[in-house]
């Protein structure tokens, strides 16, 4: 014969936060598993028409939102930036001995 236990529902965060003012501990609803993050800002940037066109193509060639598309290479330069930013570094420390 089959179990007939129903699994427990999730708890809504604002019951957590309800026990929680009342004093109660919640330490057993938190795994510390997760990872903060920070708090996202939004920015506004302009672009040429041109520009959005290559964006719009490129999101749907890759089957994802422009924000996608523009997070990605915008990450790719800074990646490449600082990579750059490193070995120039590395190579003037050589240059100096």
């Amino acid at each position: 014969m089959k179990s007939t236990r129903k699994k427990p529902r999730p708890v809504s965060v604002d019951a957590i936060a309800r026990l929680a003012d009342r004093g109660k501990d919640v330490s057993r609803f938190f795994t510390n598993s997760g990872k903060i993050m920070p708090p996202i800002q939004r920015v506004n940037v302009d672009l040429t028409a041109i520009m959005l066109n290559e964006l719009d193509a490129t999101a749907k060639e890759l089957n994802i939102s422009r924000q996608a598309v523009i997070k990605t290479l915008l990450r790719q330069g800074l990646d490449r930036h600082y990579l750059a930013k490193s070995r120039a570094r590395k190579g003037h420390s050589r240059d100096s001995r």
